[in-house]
């Protein structure tokens, strides 16, 4: 259906129905009129009874709730059938994008694709919004109304995993057919095994990321730093080839597990950088547009739709992570609404001032788009505008816990040295205890992590002089 808007009209821009069945499903009903006389008091609510009962036959039958006309699915607990389902799911998808501005018209979004349910639904919901706009530029006159780029990333771990590797090439080849399955406009797929970032030859990457993870013995440590390993992957895909911001398949259910595991190894005060719509401390912005659904939705979706997904890469966790999980899904199966409110306890947590997308002139941005988009806006610790980083984990710190970097200004930049100002979770689970040991894991590192580790190191002194100028004596002062 056409657009009615001027401004559409003027651009050519094409309306989904869609989009016109998100805005009805999102108006509120209008007030009930004021009742005046008995009469009508009861003749209303007989009304509401014979609707109640009503819609009680309905779902009884097994008709949706919804649309009233067809099956609701079997295990959708808001019985809707599968059509009501899916433009439900793919609302929630939208609106969030929308609203929070997590893609714009002039971004290159890479997607990290694991093959799992949620990156396969990322990937979907992603391609069919580009699509739109693609419809948009096409129906333009003036050709002006831009389309973001799209790219996947799969990080290849087949050199540390217990799968064999005819099994994994079988997995790639799986991957690189449903990207290349999907309609135009093309997107590139980008496979990296994770050893890239420790050096360009892949055995001796291969070689130093397993000695690596050996020298970690706490299990929960090592499945921690692998999931930093693959964001910094990740990463530096997005950077070698442009990409401004990265897309997770991140939902619900995960935030949910992250924000008990993460209480539970004491990174309550780094929690609220993890749980947003956006973060914004990596050189390539993060943005999570599947925060609001559930994975149970996201499988459902899968399965009816025939979405291809490849459970064999998605591994049981290990240690605490494999205990939350655990604890998280029996939760959910007692009642459904846990997951949602647990993130939503989370949220009332005071984000950091990354967890926005930068500023940027925005007078190029298309009028339409800037009409349906809004900056992300909540209130943040405005005393924390500039934050310590952990050198591992890349999680911030706070000040408190900075003794040890304080005790580290002046000293020879050694492995101890370099990584002293970590968070207490990875001086826990990852870092060795021992000295020795830990050059050795320093030796062991990718270059890229060392050089933002020194890198932070001297931001964090020159932060920390800066806080102290007060109270330290200049050069033509003597000391008493």
């Amino acid at each position: 259906m056409a657009c009615a808007a001027a401004a559409c009209h003027e651009n050519g821009c094409c309306k989904d129905e869609d989009d016109e069945g998100l805005v009805l499903s999102t108006k509120k009903r209008t007030a009930e009129p004021t009742i005046k006389t008995n009469s009508v008091l009861v003749a209303t609510a007989s009304s509401n009874t014979i609707t109640s009962s009503t819609e009680d036959s309905e779902h009884r039958h097994g008709l949706c709730v919804k649309c009233k006309v067809d099956a609701a699915l079997a295990g959708d607990e808001c019985n809707l059938c599968f059509g009501c389902f899916r433009a439900s799911l793919f609302g929630k998808f939208k609106v969030t994008v929308t609203t929070k501005d997590l893609i714009s018209p002039t971004d290159n979004v890479l997607i990290a694709f694991s093959g799992g349910p949620s990156s396969r639904v990322a990937l979907q919901f992603v391609h069919e919004i580009q699509q739109k706009a693609q419809r948009n530029l096409d129906a333009s006159r003036d050709k002006s109304y831009p389309v973001f780029g799209v790219g996947a990333a799969f990080i290849d771990e087949s050199a540390i995993s217990s799968i064999s590797s005819h099994e994994f090439e079988q997995a790639i080849q799986d991957i690189r057919l449903i990207v290349s399955s999907l309609a135009p406009p093309a997107k590139e797929l980008h496979i990296a095994p994770i050893g890239n970032i420790f050096s360009l030859d892949p055995n001796d990457g291969t070689e130093r990321l397993k000695e690596l993870l050996h020298t970690i013995n706490d299990v929960t440590g090592k499945e921690d730093f692998l999931q930093h390993l693959r964001m910094i992957s990740l990463q530096k895909i997005a950077s070698d080839h442009g990409y401004t911001k990265l897309v997770l398949g991140s939902c619900a259910s995960r935030i949910a597990c992250h924000v008990i595991s993460a209480t539970v190894k004491g990174q309550g005060y780094s929690l609220p950088a993890d749980i947003q719509y956006v973060d914004a401390r990596w050189e390539v912005p993060v943005v999570l547009p599947l925060r609001d659904c559930l994975a149970q939705e996201l499988k459902m979706l899968c399965h009816h739709e025939g979405l291809k997904t490849l459970e064999l890469l998605d591994g049981p966790r290990s240690g605490i992570n494999g205990l939350v999980s655990s604890f998280v899904t029996l939760l959910q199966e007692e009642n459904p609404s846990r997951q949602p409110t647990i993130v939503r306890t989370a949220e009332k947590l005071t984000p950091f001032n990354f967890n926005r997308l930068p500023e940027i002139d925005d007078s190029s941005n298309h009028l339409p788009f800037r009409r349906r988009h809004k900056k992300l806006n909540f209130k943040s610790d405005e005393s924390n505008t500039s934050e310590f980083f952990c050198q591992i984990c890349n999680s911030p710190i706070k000040n408190s816990d900075l003794e040890s970097l304080r005790s580290i200004l002046g000293h020879s930049e050694t492995g101890a040295n370099i990584f002293g100002s970590s968070c207490s979770s990875c001086q826990f689970q990852i870092l060795p205890k021992e000295p020795s040991s830990m050059e050795h894991f320093y030796s062991l590192l990718p270059k890229s992590m060392v050089a933002r580790a020194r890198e932070g190191i001297c931001c964090n002194q020159d932060r920390l002089r800066e806080q102290i100028k007060d109270c330290l004596l200049s050069d033509d002062e003597e000391g008493i």
